[in-house]
């Protein structure tokens, strides 16, 4: 057997004159799970895409070497599949409307003399659907489908290509703690049968678990690589950051002053089905100068909540009283929730919370236009003027405030979704997952930009999938399981095990089997 299956030799690749990758050398052994990791801009998807054919030979410098030798010249993705390579992207490439067996063989249709067999394609779909454990339906549709079930469903259209080398970027990102370990057994079991694994994440914990190797990139070139018994996150951290970073999360002087946010016997009804309550009773509320947490698992309410109080986004038959510095609000749309100084930061920055194809500049003062306009006219310096200032406040690299916003890594979109919501000069910033998706570094620049605004008075609700972030950025968490509050606990005493005692305790107390 070869020393190693893969081998990427003095890669270089130019953006409009700009090195995205600078001379990076990366090699995998057979039969491992080796993780890439780097800040975000570090290259590493640029870096995949060249191995996936996505960036055609002749657009880069450097080889391309298989079985310790053969180099290749990948024009295209079928290039790249044909020689058993296969990436799964962070953006997931099923079609909604057509069957799981149809997105398996999509492009790698089973047909005879141009005709599609229909028989062999769901049975063979039905094979590989057992690989990966997925128990439902051939015959299902996409669009009815979770996001954890959808990323078997692209590895499962991976196997079906014989792949050898398997690509997958991010691919826990937007996967709840279970999908997520079921998915890492995955790839352990994909490696035990000689599948050759390439893991992009931002969860070193996860990385530390599954993988033997880890290559680190930082801006554009190759660090080091490193044996998993040789690394731990804080070495690995360092790598990708370029220095030690002693405390992830910044300290804060906490000052916290009189409430400002209260939401009183709050409930919320499915809108698909009117008889089911998804927010039940729910109260809670936060000061100024406070960072409160909401905790919970996948299911228990914290984004439907949170929509449901900014604007009453989510749900029917929504009843309850919110008060801001102890006046009842009425809040009937999101436009009154802004009016009343209350704003949100959705999850999913790229679908809901950002336009992709607007420069930043656009995106900044999108919610608080009347800021920058006379007469309704927009006055363009004026919009110049205070998006340049909130790039440079918050930090956010980029050419100019002109970039189209799609074009800027996960840690600077989200910082531009930041500043168009304190543009808007809000008193209560609800923040739900603010740094999914964002690398370590990155990360500590959302915290400090966190404390920051709790340190101008202002109050600020987090909820967060990452309990160890709630317990180092947050004063107070509320624990949420099923739409309730089953717990609240002052951060500085509570533990990962007394939270999830909370969810266990309330289940067992409800009958739900453990």
């Amino acid at each position: 057997m070869d020393k190693y299956i893969l081998e990427m030799r003095g890669i270089t690749k130019l953006f409009s004159g700009v090195a995205a990758l600078k001379n990076v050398n990366f090699r995998v052994k057979p039969g491992q799970i080796h993780a890439l990791v780097g800040e975000n801009g570090a290259g590493k998807s640029t870096l995949m895409n060249i191995l996936s054919g996505v960036y055609p030979y002749g657009e880069y410098e450097g080889d391309i070497l298989l079985d310790g030798g053969n180099v290749c010249k990948f024009k295209t993705i079928k290039d790249s599949e044909r020689k058993g390579i296969a990436i799964i992207h962070q953006e997931l490439a099923l079609v909604p409307e057509l069957s799981v067996a149809e997105n398996i063989f999509i492009g790698n249709e089973q047909a005879k003399r141009g005709v599609i067999d229909w028989n062999q394609t769901r049975n063979k779909a039905a094979e590989i659907m057992k690989m990966v454990g997925l128990d439902i339906s051939v015959e299902a549709r996409i669009r009815d489908l979770g996001l954890g079930k959808q990323q078997l469903i692209e590895i499962a259209k991976a196997l079906s290509k014989d792949v050898r080398v398997l690509i997958l970027d991010e691919p826990t990102a937007a996967l709840n703690d279970e999908d997520s370990a079921y998915l890492l057994n995955l790839l352990v079991e994909l490696k035990d049968k000689g599948i050759t694994c390439i893991l992009i994440s931002h969860k070193l914990n996860e990385i530390v678990r599954v993988a033997q190797e880890i290559t680190v990139l930082r801006d554009g070139e190759t660090i080091d690589t490193i044996d998993i018994a040789d690394a731990t996150e804080d070495i690995i951290i360092k790598l990708m950051v370029g220095r030690d970073l002693t405390d992830r999360y910044p300290k804060r002087e906490h000052k916290v002053g009189d409430v400002c946010f209260e939401i009183n016997d709050w409930n919320v009804f499915d809108p698909l089905d009117s008889h089911r309550k998804i927010i039940n009773h729910v109260n809670l509320f936060s000061r100024r100068g406070e960072v409160v947490g909401l905790y919970g698992l996948m299911g228990a309410g914290r984004t439907e909540l949170a929509l449901s109080v900014f604007g009453k986004f989510y749900g029917t038959k929504i009843s309850g009283k919110i008060k801001v510095d102890g006046k009842d609000i009425v809040i009937k749309t999101v436009r009154d929730a802004i009016k009343n100084g209350i704003a949100y930061a959705t999850e999913d920055r790229k679908q809901a919370g950002l336009v992709l194809i607007n420069t930043i500049r656009d995106n900044i003062t999108l919610v608080a236009l009347d800021k920058v306009s006379r007469r309704n006219v927009i006055d363009d310096n004026e919009e110049n003027k205070v998006a340049e200032e909130y790039r440079q406040k918050l930090n956010i690299k980029s050419s100019s405030i002109m970039q189209k916003v799609g074009s800027l890594s996960g840690g600077n979109q989200q910082k531009v979704m930041f500043s168009k919501w304190i543009f808007a000069h809000p008193e209560v910033l609800i923040l739900d997952e603010p740094t999914r998706g964002v690398d370590v570094g990155a990360k500590y620049e959302i915290y400090s930009i966190i404390n920051e605004l709790a340190g101008t008075n202002k109050s600020v609700l987090m909820i967060s999938s990452e309990l160890p972030e709630l317990l180092g950025m947050c004063d107070r968490i509320y624990v949420l399981n099923r739409g309730m509050v089953v717990g609240e606990v002052n951060a500085k005493e509570a533990t990962q095990e007394n939270i999830m005692r909370f969810i266990m305790e309330s289940n067992k107390y409800e009958g739900v089997e453990q």
